[in-house]
């Protein structure tokens, strides 16, 4: 078992990341020791990680465990990203401290943009969730990591595109999908494991090159990539103004009698660009 110890720049408050990693069932948490366990596929290893705040929002230092040392490097190089230690906050809570989002942004101080834990997994889990309300997404999700997915001391590891790819629909609607979802999931996840969708790749093109390469492909709509581009290469200017929840909490917002009109989100999220991603995060919490 290696050791890491990672400072961040303040403010951080990671009570906030694991309040809504707990909303997931699949989520490993511990709030008394501040404690999350993270399934990553390292070159195809599944490595089980433990991160745990050692520190305060104002002075934000974590504690990094896990087994298989030689995978060390790659591994804190993936949770620089995901947990966002590898950008500053301060700058972004600034920004919208001049904005109708002031105290939004108060109250959440120090909530940071986390990512899904793999680019595979994310697209598959914005699939399962379209047009599902989120808690029987979640259970929709879980169900499908607990059949075909993997368990190893009792983490629970997602399973893998090679895995899904060779799946049959009815393996899916056996567990309630639909079957155009069942087609979605196993069709995207053949892309990837032949190799005809290369994520990674993803990861190195602009905003409209993801959305024009997604939207190809069959069952996937501009909601799927938005939250892909949100959650899964943390892009930070993404506003997805069809979200119900979003238009729900500027409803909230801004004491309208009904939900926001497109014209009218496209108006407000003028004003908090280039950080539209935090906004989507923040106003989301605002109504959770």
């Amino acid at each position: 078992m290696w050791q890491q110890r990672i400072k961040v720049e303040a403010p951080y408050d990671f009570s906030r990341v694991l309040e809504r990693l707990a909303q997931d069932p699949l989520s490993v948490v511990d709030f008394k020791k501040q404690q999350l366990t993270v399934p990553l596929y390292v070159n195809d290893t599944p490595v089980a990680v433990f991160v745990r705040c050692v520190g305060t929002k104002q002075s934000p230092v974590f504690l990094v465990e896990a087994q298989h040392p030689e995978r060390k490097e790659a591994v804190l190089a993936r949770l620089l990203r995901i947990f966002h230690w590898d950008r500053p906050l301060a700058p972004i809570q600034n920004h919208f401290l001049q904005t109708e989002l002031h105290e939004i942004f108060r109250q959440h101080e120090g909530t940071p943009l986390v990512l899904e834990f793999d680019l595979y997994f994310c697209l598959i889990k914005c699939i399962i969730h379209q047009q599902l309300h989120m808690k029987v997404a979640y259970q929709m999700t879980e169900r499908f990591v607990k059949t075909f997915g993997r368990e190893i001391d009792g983490i629970s590891f997602y399973p893998r595109p090679e895995d899904v790819a060779k799946l049959r629909y009815d393996e899916l609607k056996a567990l309630q999908f639909s079957g155009k979802k069942a087609e979605y999931i196993i069709d995207t996840s053949r892309l990837i494991a032949e190799g005809k969708l290369d994520l990674e790749k993803l990861a190195d093109a602009t905003d409209e090159e993801v959305m024009e390469t997604l939207l190809a492909l069959r069952g996937i709509g501009p909601w799927t990539v938005q939250n892909f581009l949100l959650f899964g290469l943390g892009r930070p200017n993404l506003f997805p103004k069809a979200d119900i929840g979003l238009q729900r909490a500027v409803q909230k917002l801004l004491a309208l009698e009904s939900k926001p009109s497109l014209e009218q989100m496209d108006a407000l999220s003028k004003r908090w660009e280039p950080y539209l991603s935090y906004a989507s995060l923040y106003l989301w919490r605002s109504i959770e």
